[in-house]
């Protein structure tokens, strides 16, 4: 049976993703835009990857069970990376976190049935999740609650009143929904992760900026002193996708060049021993 890779979110880290990962065995990927999609898939084929395209909408279930079963029907799922999301300014609150939560979870649903040992599954969070102060119970209804509780839970939130909050509380209920999962994911021999990117130079990224988002000041103060890039990713989730990170599963690698560590510990300086 081929092992086959999953990139869904084509866009941004995709490509990059899927160059690292679809070496061997199928490629199969998936992006709301058709034509994005298809532009994609014609770009690694002319690579030389195997590769099939599916368009699928992550906020609508059963687009994404069919996803998941033509996923099944190429082979054994080595890997799911999901990069799809869309940013604080790109719709309404709502919007926001239908997308970026409640569309995870549904990815979640999907392909934790089809996760053996060896399988990966990679959720792209972000380095705005570590703004979002949350309460005890908020965390636990984030992690593990139906999605009943997380909508009411989102209708009350402070959160829910900007774009940008909600944003970082989705990315946070990404982390903390896949911490939950990797002890029962472990028993089947899979291991699941969060990767979260600080300010990358992408085509959302440009989005921000143009909306009025202070991404020039978050680079500035970045100790890195540059955007990331999408590699940057692509080479933190190929390694947590390989054999040198069989032993790391459960947790969020934070890739933003030192932008949360200069945030919660501004100043120059070395401190004193």
């Amino acid at each position: 049976m081929a092992d086959v890779t999953t990139v869904i979110g084509v866009r941004g880290f995709g490509i990059p993703i899927c160059r690292r990962l679809g070496q061997s065995g199928r490629l199969l990927i998936g992006d709301h835009s058709a034509e994005i999609l298809e532009r994609a898939r014609n770009v690694l084929n002319d690579e030389g990857y195997s590769v099939t395209a599916v368009q699928v909408d992550i906020t609508d279930a059963g687009s994404v069970n069919a996803f998941a079963a033509q996923a099944a029907e190429l082979g054994r799922v080595r890997s799911m990376v999901c990069t799809a999301g869309i940013s604080g300014s790109m719709g309404e609150p709502a919007r926001i976190f239908a997308v970026n939560m409640l569309g995870t979870l549904h990815l979640l649903d999907a392909f934790v049935p089809l996760a053996g040992e060896g399988s990966v599954l990679i959720i792209i969070a972000s380095s705005a999740a570590y703004m979002m102060p949350l309460s005890a119970e908020d965390e636990r209804i984030l992690a593990r609650g139906s999605r009943d509780e997380l909508a009411a839970m989102f209708q009350t939130h402070e959160a829910s009143k900007s774009g940008l909050s909600t944003y970082c509380l989705a990315k946070r209920g990404n982390q903390l929904r896949v911490q939950a999962l990797a002890p029962a994911l472990g028993k089947s021999g899979a291991r699941i992760l969060t990767v979260s990117p600080g300010v990358m130079a992408t085509p959302m990224s440009q989005f921000e900026r143009d909306a009025g988002s202070a991404i020039d000041e978050a680079v500035a103060n970045n100790p890195m002193g540059r955007y990331g890039h999408p590699e940057d990713i692509a080479a933190a989730v190929s390694w947590l996708s390989g054999p040198g990170a069989a032993f790391v599963t459960g947790i969020d690698l934070l890739v933003d060049g030192g932008m949360t560590a200069a945030m919660k510990w501004p100043g120059q300086g070395l401190p004193r021993t």
